[in-house]
């Protein structure tokens, strides 16, 4: 099966079957009968897209209960750190994040369910980023976290003074501040 599971549960790392020729090449980004043979019933109901330069870092945000997302998440050109932090507490990895690169080339998709702030560092000179939501957008439930907070230590691979950030994310309250109403 293309599932890898972390040692964060519920967070997966979905590596499709690509299939390469002399003209390009072809995958299935998504199968709902292939998420339901591994166990995972997600009704996706959003598509968000992003386009973003290098050095431009996005996060970290979730959604409170009830309105929590759960996301499946790609880059459809360029390469990203995909970064995301358990904020479910009573997790034996409350407070932990995990990092990988998702890119055009690796076709690497991370599954990110409800409970974990999500975040990305764009690592090429521009790249798309998109990704499946199981639940619409809801502005009064929006919240964050630092994306720099020194307890959380995220490398994003950016130099600091290269890195991009909006000013709504530099308002983000850092991890102990943050609004949580996730448990395990």
């Amino acid at each position: 099966m293309p599932f890898i599971k972390t040692e964060f549960e519920g967070l997966y790392i979905f590596e499709p079957v690509v299939h390469n020729d002399s003209r390009g090449y072809f995958f299935e980004s998504y199968n709902q009968e292939t998420w339901k043979k591994q166990g995972i019933n997600i009704h996706f109901v959003q598509d968000n897209q992003a386009k973003s330069s290098y050095g431009v870092v996005r996060g970290l945000h979730y959604q409170l209960n009830p309105h929590a997302q759960t996301k499946l998440v790609r880059a459809l050109s360029g390469s990203i750190l995909d970064v995301v932090v358990d904020i479910r507490q009573g997790s034996p990895t409350f407070g932990r994040h995990f990092a990988i690169e998702l890119s055009a080339e690796n076709c690497k998709q991370l599954l990110v369910p409800q409970g974990f702030a999500h975040g990305y560092a764009v690592l090429t000179g521009t790249a798309e980023v998109m990704y499946k939501c199981d639940a619409f957008y809801n502005k009064e439930s929006e919240a964050g976290i630092s994306y720099n907070d020194p307890q959380l230590a995220i490398d994003w691979k950016i130099p600091a003074d290269k890195q991009v950030i909006s000013e709504k994310d530099m308002k983000q309250p850092l991890f102990g501040e943050a609004k949580n109403n996730f448990r395990f």
